[in-house]
């Protein structure tokens, strides 16, 4: 069968959504203050004064984007996301809220990822624009924070969003400008500033509980707060706060198909002209017509060995089960006829072969996540104009899952002082000249052993049944009884003092002081330590015949826990001085200035060196890791000049010089016009730089895979791989099923190497805006932004280099392709790419250029109200140049090494409606994300030419829409009870067959869709 969500269940949404729309026509709104906003210039406005009224004096607020005190609006686009906001959305972390953001797209970074393999395991980023994580800057309350330890695919520093302290969130702003005017280096795409609450009284809390229809995915969240003192009566308010926060991790069998499971044979489509199915990837299984033709799979939890000569340079005949009689230790056996093992494809597989589905058995969609965390804050007034605090913030992060059974027969990732060490190929120019495709011995000696092992100081191998012959026995398969685990552990500390007012009568002056420490641990357990493992081979310590037998402690010595400590330092300054120098018909002109100085500082050793050889070091564990630390000194200033009642001015600037040696101007302009009272129009110019990552300038070799479809592979090289030629079976891209596993089921390792010569990227930006208040109550914006980088960090095209190897023509210059080991049915076809190696560069010119949509309203129908709020982003373009040709990726899956194949979403948005009855609450929410071309011109691809779809697939993954309802119901002033219905109708996120960030969806596009519909009630009191 094929597998498709779209249908009733799509008519049953749009029912849901159009009487809400209808409510549209109503002929005027009511004066109300609105309850559930979650964007927009105007309740950024609502929240921020009414804040500024408890507040009181020396709370004045300064608007995200600007250094002037009191300023009610900016001239950028702001989006606020309050607590609130999250409450009526069903949304329980911050950092699930701003994944949610209509403007947050294409390589964002999000926890199911750590489950699949990410290089900032445990970490989650945002993306603005489509811009990538490192140009886009998240504050805590205005301030800089510390990187997350480990870089995004091993080069993009970014600041991680599970460290928000949830619980004294007070709300989000979200600047969607350039703002490195402002706040200096990697603000290119925009800002998220995290503003904590200024003061709490009483004690409150919630605890609450949730789980999917189907069982998994739960999660359970608990906080208490509790305040004391009055601000405004008392001159002082303290707080502390806690909190835990628990997610299940799940694993793709509790998954429904086609999630669950490697077989891909439901998924078909005529496309081509005929009816093609998709392949069955589970090892050694059978194809559409219940054949065993796509050859033998040497890697699933099983040993099986074939003799070859003493010296290991001939194999001497087909595979077989190491202990027959013990059968399939993984799996379900199956027996090929004597057809299907005279196949070329099967030439030398066994005559038992096991069947291993590894995505029901290993894959993972979400590790285990928990976190807990404290705040305390202390906030006094001093004298009558000037007001201090002093906030600390502790938080623990724990994520964890079990991957795969542990590899034995491998290349070892790039090496770092040594060429890397293989036990899947012999040596060649880029191999180890020491590798030797890994056998079990004729004898076996005292590991201590100086020279060979014979018959004169040894004994025959009890683990090779063809000692006695005199044969080697050549070894395949991964350990059956261990698995790669990875489990991180990050600690956050953050201590910020404060103080602020006026002096002087009427200058305003802020000073800030942070430092903030992160410690990573990093542990993975199951990896095999390639010279302990070379060690067990000698001596026979390690009980291939009987997995089960081995002991714990041999266990540990062929697989000893690795754990890497990884940290990062923020410490910063900051002094701003305003005034109003003079009146102007609008109003007073208004000057800021400041200066900050600022020291951040990251130590990321190699989880896995090769300083002491090339054996020394594990299979599969990257080799990335970086270490640095720099100085940024910085003086800025800001103008704003209204100049008559409709038309305010404003300038900024900010100078920073960096200790490694850069500097940048960013100076930026924006107006505001208002030619009637219901209708604002605002535009910015500016200029941004982002400085080199410590991981772009200082990272050690760092290797992403990336997955190669069939459709990217010439049919020349594929007919290599035909599963029986003979019978006109010729592999192709159009006949995936006639391919063998060895080339349909394949990953090319990019190495990449970093650059001390890097410059740093710039920006130009600009926005133009119109917000209309028709009538009172009803909000509408529009938002159009331009951003160009020049001088963009990245890896060189890799296409040119791949399709060259393909050809077997000569490699072009600045790339190094390393084959991968041959394929033991076909040893004297091509093989394919194992790695191919390049370094940064500053190389590419990228756009971004689209529009914000956004519309807020209330109105009171007397027995209830409601409220409505809309946000939607239209990526217009998202583009590279690289010596003058240009690549566009909206609408596809590009840039698809960047986005590890997530593409770039045209549209995402969402609706939220609220109908509050008082007492009672009831909301319903709508997200959207666009579908996309599977093409990306990153590979090689022409613009929407379907050229990454395979035949068995459509070119385009279909757009995906959920609905989320909440109901709260309000007991008294100090209970109140709420529940959530996520993904109402239980849509499932559309198969993408390409993508390769998670199995069969996207999971930027698809997020916790994939749990389908979820329940989760909770309860928060206040006294």
């Amino acid at each position: 069968m094929t597998y498709s969500w779209m249908g009733p269940r799509k008519l049953g949404l749009l029912a849901t959504v159009a009487p809400l729309s209808m409510l549209l026509g109503a002929p005027a709104f009511a004066q109300s203050v609105p309850a559930a906003n979650q964007n927009a210039e105007a309740n950024a406005q609502v929240a921020q004064g009414a804040e500024q009224a408890d507040a009181g004096t020396g709370g004045d607020i300064v608007v995200t984007g600007s250094i002037i005190r009191g300023a009610d609006t900016g001239v950028s686009p702001v989006s606020t996301i309050t607590a609130e906001n999250l409450d009526v959305r069903g949304i329980n972390t911050v950092q699930a809220g701003i994944q949610a953001l209509a403007s947050n797209n294409g390589p964002a970074l999000t926890n199911s990822f750590t489950a699949n393999g990410a290089f900032a395991s445990g970490a989650s980023s945002v993306s603005l624009r489509g811009l990538s994580t490192n140009s886009t800057l998240v504050l805590f309350d205005g301030l800089r924070a510390a990187y997350y330890p480990l870089s995004d695919d091993g080069t993009r520093n970014f600041v991680d969003l599970n460290t928000i302290p949830d619980d004294i969130v007070d709300r989000v702003e979200v600047l969607r400008d350039g703002a490195s005017s402002s706040y200096g280096a990697d603000a290119i795409a925009g800002v998220v500033n995290i503003i904590t609450k200024r003061s709490v009284k009483g004690v409150m809390g919630r605890a609450e509980a949730g789980i999917s229809q189907r069982g998994y995915n739960a999660n359970q969240r608990v906080s208490l707060t509790a305040g004391t003192g009055d601000l405004d009566e008392q001159g002082y308010n303290a707080y502390v706060s806690g909190f835990y926060y628990r997610s299940e991790g799940v694993r793709a069998s509790q998954l429904p198909a086609p999630y669950n499971t490697s077989d891909e044979r439901g998924i078909c489509s005529n496309r081509t002209g005929s009816l093609v199915c998709g392949p069955n990837n589970i090892a050694n299984g059978l194809d559409a017509n219940n054949q065993f033709t796509n050859g033998f799979a040497i890697n699933t939890p099983n040993f099986y060995v074939r003799p070859a000569d003493a010296t290991n340079t001939t194999a001497l005949g087909r595979y077989q089960l190491l202990n027959p009689a013990a059968g399939c230790l993984t799996g379900n056996p199956y027996n090929p006829t004597a057809a299907e093992l005279a196949l070329p494809a099967n030439a030398t597989a066994p005559g038992t072969v096991c069947q291993v589905d590894t995505q029901r058995l290993y894959g993972n969609i979400t590790p285990d996540i928990e976190r807990v965390g404290g705040s305390a804050r202390f906030t006094a007034k001093i004298g009558d104009t000037s007001e201090a605090y002093l906030q600390v913030n502790f938080q623990q992060a724990t994520t964890s899952y079990t991957g795969t059974p542990t590899v034995i027969r491998a290349n070892a990732p790039a090496g770092i002082l040594f060429p890397q060490y293989s036990t899947s190929q012999n040596p060649t120019s880029a191999i180890d000249p020491n590798s030797a495709i890994l056998a079990l011995p004729v004898y076996v000696c005292p590991r201590t052993t100086v020279g060979a092992c014979n018959v004169t100081n040894g004994t025959l191998n009890p683990n090779n049944p063809f000692a006695a012959a005199g044969q080697v026995a050549r070894l395949v398969g991964q350990l059956p009884n261990s698995f790669e685990s990875t489990n991180t552990r990050s600690r956050v500390y953050r201590a910020a003092f404060g103080i602020n007012g006026t002096i002087l009568n009427d200058v305003d002056y802020r000073f800030d002081a942070t430092a903030m420490h992160t410690d990573l641990r990093l542990e993975q357990n199951g990896y095999v330590y390639i010279q302990h493992l070379l060690d067990v081979i000698k001596d026979g310590s390690y009980n291939f015949i009987n997995p089960g037998q081995n002991s714990q402690a041999t266990l540990n010595y062929l697989t000893p826990t690795n754990i890497t400590n990884d940290s990062s330092d923020l410490l910063q300054a900051q002094f701003t001085l305003g005034k109003a120098i003079m009146t102007l018909p609008g109003g007073d002109l208004r000057v800021a200035v400041g200066g900050s100085i600022f020291y951040e500082a990251i130590d990321a050793p190699s989880a896995n060196s090769d300083e002491n050889g090339p054996t020394q070091r594990y299979f599969r564990l990257n080799a990335f890791g970086t270490k640095g630390n720099r100085t940024v000194s910085s003086a800025f200033y800001e103008v704003n000049a209204p100049v008559v009642d409709q038309l305010t001015l404003n300038a900024s600037g900010r100078y920073d010089h960096y200790s490694s040696g850069q500097s940048a101007f960013s100076p930026k302009f924006g107006a505001i016009f208002k030619p009637i009272r219901q209708v604002t129009l605002r535009g910015t110019y500016s200029r941004g730089f982002r400085i080199p990552s410590f991981g772009e300038a200082n990272a050690l070799p760092t290797t992403g895979y990336v997955t190669q479809s069939l459709s990217s592979i010439p049919d020349a090289f594929l007919s290599q791989y035909s599963i029986n030629p003979g019978a006109g079976q010729i592999c192709s891209q159009k006949t995936p099923t006639n391919c063998s596993g060895y080339i349909s089921n394949y990953s090319i390792g990019q190495t990449t190497l970093a650059s001390q010569d890097l410059a740093p990227e710039k920006s130009r930006s600009f926005t133009a805006g119109i917000k209309v208040d028709p009538v009172r109550g009803l909000s509408l914006t529009v938002d159009y932004y331009n951003i160009r980088k020049t001088g963009a960090i990245t890896t060189p095209d890799l296409s040119p280099a791949i399709a060259a190897y393909y050809a077997g023509t000569a490699i072009p210059g600045g790339f190094t392709v390393i084959p991968d080991a041959v394929d033991v049915n076909n040893p004297n076809a091509t093989p394919k790419i194992a790695f191919v190696r390049s370094q940064l560069i500053n190389a590419q010119t990228i756009k971004s250029e689209g529009i914000d949509f956004g519309m807020n309203g209330f109105y009171d129908f007397g027995s209830f109200r409601w409220n409505t709020n809309l946000n939607a982003s239209l990526i217009l373009e998202l583009s590279t140049t690289v010596d003058g040709k240009r690549q566009t990726y909206v609408d596809t899956l590009g840039n698809f090494n960047l986005t590890a194949g997530s593409g770039t979403f045209e549209w995402k948005g969402n609706w939220v409606n609220t109908f509050d009855f008082g007492d009672f609450a009831l909301t319903g929410t709508v997200n959207y994300t666009s579908g996309y071309d599977l093409s990306a011109m990153d590979q090689g691809d022409a613009y929407k030419d379907c050229g990454q779809a395979p035949a068995y697939f459509g070119c385009r993954v279909k757009s995906y829409i959920t609905a989320d309802a909440n109901a709260s119901f309000k007991v008294n002033d100090k209970f109140t009870f709420y529940v959530n219905v996520l993904n109402v109708f239980n849509r499932l996120p559309p198969v993408d067959p390409v993508t390769y960030g998670a199995y069969l969806y996207n999971a930027v596009q698809g997020g916790d869709g994939i749990f389908g519909r979820q329940f989760r009630a909770g309860a928060k009191f206040n006294f």
